[in-house]
């Protein structure tokens, strides 16, 4: 090839660099499909979230405090908005008809959602029961946490005076109908369901404080 000068001269025959070939970089058919799998993934986890956001439910919330026993009222109830659920299973707010009148199983407590297994349609007290209310130590009661349908012995204690063997103890068969914490955790109050011939003396032993749960059966 030849060369022209600046300053007029002729041509000048100079070697000419070959052109420089760069080498192109080939994708392991591998690493495309992890990375078309991890796009698609991404894809698939930002739209799940998305619709858990967007997946919000009207659900009954409990409104004001309900003893256990007392029929529900529709204004005991207020419906809330709800996102996902996903592990929960309130009420819908579509269904308020349906638990209105029915009798609360446990204590309902404000600012819950409301469940169908806190409801009843069954009667607390059983026919020739009555309920009674103990007052316990948290080291007197026999579980952690009593619940409905729990069922307890009631055992008479001995007093100072009593000289008579421990299998003289008398014995009285209740059914725990719910049990309340206080909030300083000093006195769990259990209620139960009594025969009525029992009641009168299960209430002389308690106020002796002479009188032990024994928890029989599990709910």
């Amino acid at each position: 090839m030849s060369v022209a000068t600046r300053n007029g001269t002729g041509p000048v025959d100079a070697p000419v660099a070959p052109p420089r070939v760069v080498r192109q970089r080939r994708m392991r058919p591998g690493l495309l499909g992890l990375a078309v799998l991890l796009i698609a993934l991404g894809g698939l986890g930002a739209a799940f979230a998305v619709t858990s956001v967007r997946a919000t439910g009207s659900y009954l919330a409990v409104a004001r405090p309900v003893e256990v026993g007392r029929q529900v009222s529709a204004d005991d109830l207020v419906p809330v908005q709800v996102a996902g659920g996903q592990g929960l299973s309130p009420v819908p707010a579509g269904r308020l008809d349906e638990v209105v009148g029915k009798r609360a199983a446990v204590s309902l407590t404000p600012g819950t959602l409301l469940t169908m297994a806190q409801l009843t349609d069954d009667p607390l007290l059983g026919p020739g029961q009555q309920q009674l209310a103990l007052g316990l130590n948290p080291a007197e009661v026999p579980a952690r946490k009593l619940h409905p349908g729990d069922k307890l012995l009631l055992v008479s204690t001995p007093d100072g005076d009593d000289d008579r063997p421990a299998g003289a103890a008398t014995r009285f068969e209740a059914t725990v109908i719910d049990a309340v914490t206080s909030d300083d955790d000093d006195e769990v109050v259990v209620y139960l369901a009594l025969a009525v011939r029992d009641v009168p003396a299960v209430v002389a032993l308690s106020s002796q404080e002479r009188i032990a749960l024994v928890l029989t059966e599990a709910a």
